[in-house]
């Protein structure tokens, strides 16, 4: 099946000492989050949340990544998650505030 959009939450998890990491910030509990709040809007037909390993991009973490826009959150907050399915599932509108910049 090819799902309308694909949400990549990172949850990589490294040694203790090791770079910060995504699943240290609760990577794991954003993946349920969003799995959860997608269930309960009737998204999952269309579109899939699953965690994903580590995007190399941790010091902005914990990273959320939508696809097929390539959009990457980062520093997302279990309160933000709502907002990213109301504004980006299922209106199409980036979350601004969110995005990792590439300057």
């Amino acid at each position: 099946m090819i799902y309308k959009k694909h949400i990549f939450i990172c949850t990589n998890q490294r040694p203790p000492g090791a770079r910060v990491s995504c699943g240290e910030e609760h990577g794991s509990a954003l993946t349920a989050e969003f799995k959860k709040i997608m269930k309960n809007k009737g998204l999952t037909i269309d579109m899939r949340a699953q965690r994903t390993g580590c995007c190399e991009l941790c010091e902005h973490g914990p990273i959320v990544v939508v696809y097929p826009e390539g959009v990457f959150y980062g520093k997302v907050q279990l309160s933000d998650v709502e907002e990213i399915i109301h504004d980006h599932l299922e209106n199409d509108r980036i979350v601004e505030r969110l995005v990792i910049s590439n300057r």
